[in-house]
C-alpha cells in the first residue's frame, strides 16, 4: 500500500473575544458610578485622556507640554514675556488698562469701559495687623494656605461602638469588667442587638457567667434604650421598663408577640387578663417603641440613584434621551499626541507607549459611544411596548420579556440583560429600574390579551386596601373577582402574591380592622 501527500483547505469560522469587545461589555453592564470610577482610572493612567467639563472643555493637566518655550510660542510677536512666558504686555492692554480696551470692545462687541474704570488698586485692609492670626486657618487665600473643605464644617457620623464606648466607664468601673464590655460590645449587629453566647463568651474569656450577665445588665441600661437585647421581646422589655411602663400585663404581651403577630387579640386578651380598650392601648405603646435601637448609627454609605434614561411626553408620542449627568465626556488630547509624535528624540520603546495609549483612548471612547447607543435603543423599545403604562399607570403594563425586546431591536438576549441591570428610567410616573418594566405573563380568563404579573400584584393590593371591616376579602374572592375582570389567576398564587407583598391573611386583616373600628368608635 503506498503512501500519498495530499493538500486540503479548510475554512473555519469562530468567534473570538477581542481586547475591545470584552471592554464594550464590561463597560455595557457597569451602573453609573462605577463607569465614572473606572473612567478616572483610565484618565490616570493614559496622559492622553481628558474629561471634559460641563461646558464641553477639556479639564487637563499639564499634559500639553506647557512649558516656557511653548507658552512663549503661542505669542511670538509679543514685545515682552515675564517669566512664566505670558505675554505682559497684550494681557495689560486689553484688560487692565481703561485706556487700551478698545480692541477688546471690537473683539467681543462690547463695552468695557464702564466695568474697568471702577477697577482700581487694591483697597487696603482694615486692620492688617490682624492677617497674620488667620494665615493658618483652613480657606486662607494667602500663599501655602488650603481652600475650605467642606469636610471641615460637616460633622463626622458616630459609630455605634464609638457612642457606646463614651458610655461604658460609667456603667462598669473595674477593668476587666471593661473587657467583657468591649468584647460585648464586637458582637453587636447592626441593628444593636446581641449575637452572641454568654457562654462561650465567659469560655473564651476564663470567667465565669454570672459576670459576664452582671455586665450585660449593666451595659443593657445605656443609651440608646433596647441595646445589647438579645430578642426582639428583650429589646421592647428594656425600653418599657426605662419607661417605667413594664407592669405584668404589658409583660405577657411581650412575651407573646407571636401572637400579636397573628391579630389573635382574643387570646392576648385572656394572657393579658385586660380588656379591649387596654389592649389597644399597651399596642399603642408598643407602637412608640424602637425595635431597632442601633439603627440610627449605621455607617452605610447610601448611593444616590442617577437616572441613565430620561423619558418626556413628545407631541408624537415620548421621547427617550440619556441623562447628560449620567452621559461621562471624556476626550482625546490631539495636540498632545501631535506635540510628542514630532519630537525626534523619543525612543522606540516611548513611541510604541504612545501608540498604545492612543489605541486604548480611541476604544474607550468607541465603547462609550456605543454603550450609550444601545442604552437608548433598548430604552426605546421598552417605552414603545410600555406606553400604556406611562400614560395610563400600573394597571396597564403589559408583559414582557428579554426576548421580545431583542427580537425587536436585532440584539441578544444577553446584551439586554446587561443593559437593563442596574440601570434606571425617569419618567412623568416616577423612576424606575428598567428590570421593572419586564414581567410574567398571566392569562386572561376571556381569551384577550395577557395581563402582567406586576399589573396583577397592584389590583389584589387595591383590592384589599378598599375592603371594610365587615367585608373582608379572602383569597377565593380576590379569585372571583380578578376572573370577573378578566384575569385568570388560581388561589395559591393569590396568596404566593400577596405573602409577597406582606399582607395578612383574610382572618388576621379582620381581627385587625375590627379592633381597631372598636377602638375608634370607643
Amino acid at each position: 500500500m503506498a503512501l500519498s501527500a495530499n493538500l486540503f483547505l479548510r475554512q473555519n469560522q469562530s468567534l473570538v473575544m477581542t481586547p475591545q469587545l470584552m471592554q464594550s461589555i464590561q463597560l455595557l453592564q457597569m451602573t453609573h458610578m462605577e463607569l465614572m470610577n473606572f473612567i478616572s482610572q483610565e484618565v490616570e493612567k493614559n496622559p492622553l485622556l481628558e474629561i471634559a467639563s460641563d461646558d464641553g472643555e477639556a479639564i487637563s493637566e499639564s499634559r500639553t507640554g506647557g512649558g516656557e518655550g511653548d507658552l512663549s510660542a503661542q505669542a511670538p510677536d509679543s514685545a515682552a514675556a515675564d517669566e512664566s512666558g505670558i505675554s505682559r504686555t497684550s494681557l495689560d492692554s486689553d484688560w487692565y488698562e481703561p485706556g487700551h480696551g478698545n480692541g477688546l470692545n471690537e473683539r467681543l462687541d462690547s463695552n468695557f469701559d464702564s466695568a474697568l474704570s471702577d477697577e482700581g488698586t487694591a483697597e487696603r485692609a482694615d486692620a492688617p495687623e490682624l492677617l497674620g492670626q488667620w494665615k493658618s486657618m483652613p480657606g486662607s487665600c494667602s500663599d501655602g494656605g488650603e481652600a475650605y473643605d467642606l469636610d471641615d464644617f460637616v460633622a463626622g457620623q458616630i459609630s455605634i461602638r464609638d457612642h457606646l464606648a463614651q458610655q461604658v466607664p460609667f456603667a462598669v468601673e473595674s477593668t476587666g469588667d471593661r473587657l467583657i464590655a468591649a468584647v460585648l460590645t464586637d458582637h453587636l449587629d447592626e441593628a444593636g442587638y446581641l449575637r452572641a453566647d454568654l457562654d462561650e463568651i465567659a469560655g473564651r474569656l476564663g470567667e465565669d457567667v454570672e459576670r459576664v450577665a452582671s455586665v450585660l445588665e449593666a451595659l443593657q441600661t445605656l443609651d440608646p434604650p433596647g441595646i445589647f437585647a438579645r430578642s426582639l421581646s428583650e429589646c421592647l422589655s428594656i425600653q418599657l421598663r426605662q419607661r417605667n411602663r413594664l407592669d405584668p400585663a404589658m409583660q405577657a404581651l411581650v412575651d407573646n408577640l407571636e401572637l400579636l403577630a397573628k391579630r389573635d387579640f382574643n387570646t392576648l386578651k385572656k394572657l393579658c387578663g385586660v380588656d379591649e380598650e387596654d389592649l389597644v392601648d399597651m399596642l399603642a405603646e408598643i407602637r412608640k417603641l424602637n425595635p431597632k435601637p442601633g439603627s440610627g448609627f449605621e455607617n452605610t454609605i447610601l448611593e444616590s440613584v442617577i437616572p441613565d434614561i430620561v423619558v418626556r411626553p413628545a407631541p408624537d408620542g415620548w421621547q427617550v434621551e440619556l441623562n447628560p449627568d449620567a452621559l461621562p465626556r471624556i476626550l482625546v488630547n490631539q495636540n498632545y499626541v501631535s506635540q510628542v509624535g514630532k519630537g525626534s528624540k523619543a525612543s522606540d520603546k516611548d513611541q510604541a507607549f504612545l501608540s498604545e495609549c492612543l489605541q486604548n483612548a480611541n476604544w474607550l471612547t468607541r465603547s462609550l459611544d456605543q454603550r450609550a447607543r444601545t442604552i437608548v435603543k433598548v430604552a426605546s423599545e421598552i417605552v414603545r411596548q410600555q406606553g400604556a403604562f406611562l400614560q395610563y399607570g400600573v394597571d396597564h403594563l403589559r408583559p414582557l420579556n428579554l426576548k421580545t425586546v431583542a427580537d425587536a431591536i436585532k440584539m441578544h438576549e444577553s446584551t439586554v440583560s446587561r443593559v437593563t441591570s442596574n440601570k434606571y428610567m425617569l419618567t412623568p410616573r416616577g423612576l424606575f429600574e428598567l428590570k421593572y418594566f419586564f414581567s410574567v405573563s398571566i392569562n386572561s380568563a376571556e381569551g384577550g390579551d395577557n395581563h402582567s404579573a406586576e399589573a396583577v400584584r397592584h389590583r389584589i393590593r387595591t383590592l384589599i386596601a378598599q375592603e371594610s371591616p365587615d367585608a373582608v376579602l379572602s383569597d377565593d374572592d380576590i379569585v372571583h373577582t380578578l376572573k370577573a375582570s378578566g384575569v385568570d389567576l388560581a388561589r395559591r398564587t393569590v396568596a404566593k402574591y400577596r405573602e409577597a407583598m406582606n399582607i395578612p391573611s383574610s382572618v388576621q386583616r379582620r381581627r385587625e380592622k375590627r379592633a381597631l373600628a372598636k377602638a375608634a368608635a370607643i
